[in-house]
């Protein structure tokens, strides 16, 4: 289906796609976003550092964007959650490609969001994975660039976050590893992630905030009169649960 509304988001490319094909949940549109891509082959370390940051950044309630390719991509879709990533196709959107990443794909269409600016039919290419990098790019809040060599695809997509200002940011490799986001940080163009609950701290909410929002009010120590005008009975039930307890008249 066509989206029928202007993606504000789109309007940071060089010129908005014609049209915008879906499959899925628009809703995620509404969401904070981060983009997140890199190699194909990613190593082991990447593998790992893509696996937590994704999952931290889903636990937050923040939307994972990618491309649906093998690697970086579909380790940041799967690690998100299919509920909580967008996957922007290079192809028509009833094509599952790559066909290795089929069962991830269907399972974006049906509770995530799956987006292409081609028609049904239409098969990747060179130029239109390029295109489809774009998309991607302008998504996302920021872009992370979990690895990538100097000449890659993945360089090409922070090309399109550089011109459209968007903040980058690159895990630390060693040398001769990675020599693409290695290049970005020697160059200043990108910060490096050294801590994954430090840089996912600046999204969204806390797991805990998004499952509970009477305990985040209780972590401030409230007085148990505010706790009871507030939320009623729901703190005679957190305290028989043991989850909460009242001392010298206050919660903690």
């Amino acid at each position: 289906m066509l989206v029928e509304f202007n993606i504000e988001e789109l309007n940071s490319m060089k010129k908005y796609p014609k049209n915008i094909y879906y499959k899925g949940n628009l809703e995620l549109l509404k969401s904070q976003k981060v983009s997140i891509i890199g190699t194909r082959r990613p190593s082991s370390y990447a593998k790992q550092l893509t696996a937590k940051i994704s999952s931290a950044l889903a636990s937050r309630g923040v939307c994972v964007v990618s491309g649906a390719a093998m690697g970086v991509d579909s380790i940041a879709h799967q690690h998100a959650g299919a509920n909580n990533t967008i996957a922007v196709m290079a192809n028509g959107l009833d094509i599952k490609y790559p066909s290795v990443n089929r069962f991830i794909i269907e399972a974006i269409e049906k509770d995530g969001l799956t987006l292409s600016q081609f028609e049904d039919g239409f098969k990747a290419t060179p130029w239109s994975f390029v295109v489809r990098n774009e998309v991607v790019v302008s998504l996302g809040d920021v872009l992370v660039v979990t690895q990538a060599d100097l000449k890659s695809g993945s360089m090409r997509s922070v090309e399109f976050a550089l011109k459209m200002k968007k903040k980058i940011y690159v895990l630390p490799h060693r040398l001769g590893e990675s020599e693409g986001t290695n290049y970005l940080l020697k160059n200043s163009l990108a910060s490096a992630i050294y801590d994954v609950d430090e840089f996912v701290d600046q999204f969204g909410k806390t797991a805990e905030e998004n499952l509970d929002e009477f305990l985040v009010f209780c972590k401030t120590n409230p007085s148990y009169d505010e706790a009871i005008q507030k939320y009623g009975e729901k703190v005679f039930e957190y305290e028989l649960e043991g989850k909460i307890k009242v001392i010298n008249g206050n919660i903690c």
